[in-house]
């Protein structure tokens, strides 16, 4: 299918995950995304451990070119690219790209047309200046807090907030370029980890306000309904399962022999059984400890409750509705080596947005990119002699 940005061309100059996730998901709708790197590569190419996916995960159908920004040729070539483009995703501390002359303001003044996205730690405000990462702004904005434990706080077991993050930058580009269709205008719009994971904890702000109580870590909350947990069941495995009307509080009793328990008027509505869960609550468990993870989960899929196996990430390679739906991407490595993994959580029309480029290898693209703005082979050829490429 012609995806909605075809014809859209991003330069991208960002690293780690925040921006690369914003150019992912622009490059997934059909954008032709460019990312620029030093010469060598991204260094995120290159980390281990928790950072090892980092990069095949957020940088697929993006072309690389691989360029020497200080040198006064490499820098005229990403300008001439730059004035020719839709939009410009960047990454760097605040004040890094004003020194090397890609700041907001000098692009502007380039291409007037052009949006400038600004992923940041913080957006304008006394903490501006701070450097900032996913980790830290999960703990000084409350998610970590809500997170674990009492005492015990404990950031999100992904990159939630650079990805988030990521994605809203994507979003205010989008608007941004809609304005533009009427104005003929670009402007420069951010998105920030700190502001994200405020954004992300907004609900417990709410509650708050709302009851004047202060939102307790989600370990030690007070359920807003009497069954919402996980159980245990036969085979030492567990399910989550939750239980979120009274339409389906009955369906539960009925389907597990608890009739009695519908004629207890102290359980007749779900905020009664969240007081009262000490009445009813251990016979659940012991009906659910009855069976195996297996048969817990069909019943329970039968009778259209919600439900989930406590599932690993490893696990979900082959997940059957992901590999059906066209939810995970067979994708190469840098290394050779196939990987599939997820695509972007949309569908356009029934269809899921595809692959189009594998991760690329560094500077993979530079010659090609570099035609594309009117660089002939000699010139390219130079630019290499000179290491300029």
């Amino acid at each position: 299918m012609k995806k909605p940005l075809s014809g859209l061309r991003v330069v991208e100059f960002s690293h780690m995950v925040m921006g690369p996730a914003a150019g992912l998901m622009l490059a997934d709708m059909g954008a032709e995304v460019i990312k620029v790197e030093p010469l060598g590569g991204d260094k995120t190419r290159r980390l281990r451990g928790a950072g090892a996916g980092y990069f095949p995960m957020y940088n697929r159908n993006k072309k690389s070119i691989c360029i020497d920004l200080k040198s006064a040729d490499g820098k005229a070539a990403i300008l001439e690219l730059i004035a020719k483009a839709d939009v410009f995703i960047e990454n760097f501390r605040p004040g890094a790209l004003e020194k090397l002359g890609f700041g907001f303001d000098a692009l502007k003044n380039l291409n007037p047309s052009l949006i400038y996205c600004s992923e940041k730690g913080f957006l304008d405000g006394p903490y501006s200046h701070r450097t900032a990462l996913d980790e830290v702004t999960q703990m000084m904005g409350g998610l970590a807090y809500m997170t674990g434990p009492p005492g015990q706080p404990l950031r999100a077991g992904s990159s939630v907030i650079d990805v988030t993050g990521g994605m809203f930058g994507a979003m205010a580009v989008l608007g941004a370029l809609y304005e533009r269709a009427t104005t003929g205008l670009g402007k420069h719009v951010s998105a920030s980890l700190f502001e994200t994971t405020v954004f992300l904890v907004g609900q417990h702000m709410a509650q708050k306000a709302v009851t004047g109580e202060a939102a307790a870590p989600m370990p030690a909350r007070v359920s807003s309904w009497a069954i919402y947990q996980l159980f245990d069941t036969k085979d030492d495995e567990q399910v989550f399962i939750g239980v979120v009307s009274d339409g389906q509080w009955k369906i539960l009793c009925e389907a597990f022999g608890l009739e009695h328990l519908l004629d207890d008027p102290e359980l007749a509505e779900n905020r009664d059984r969240v007081i009262h869960k000490d009445k009813f609550l251990p016979e659940i468990i012991e009906k659910f400890r009855s069976l195996t993870k297996a048969e817990l989960m069909e019943k329970i899929e039968n009778l259209g409750l919600p439900f989930a196996p406590i599932g690993k990430p490893e696990e979900m390679f082959d997940d059957p509705h992901l590999n059906a739906g066209g939810g995970l991407l067979d994708m190469e490595m840098e290394d050779g080596d196939r990987c599939k993994l997820p695509a972007l959580p949309i569908s356009l029309n029934g269809e899921r947005l595809g692959l189009e480029l594998d991760p690329p290898k560094a500077g993979e693209h530079t010659e090609n990119v570099l035609a594309s703005i009117g660089r002939s082979a000699e010139e390219i050829r130079k630019l290499k002699s000179a290491g300029v490429i």
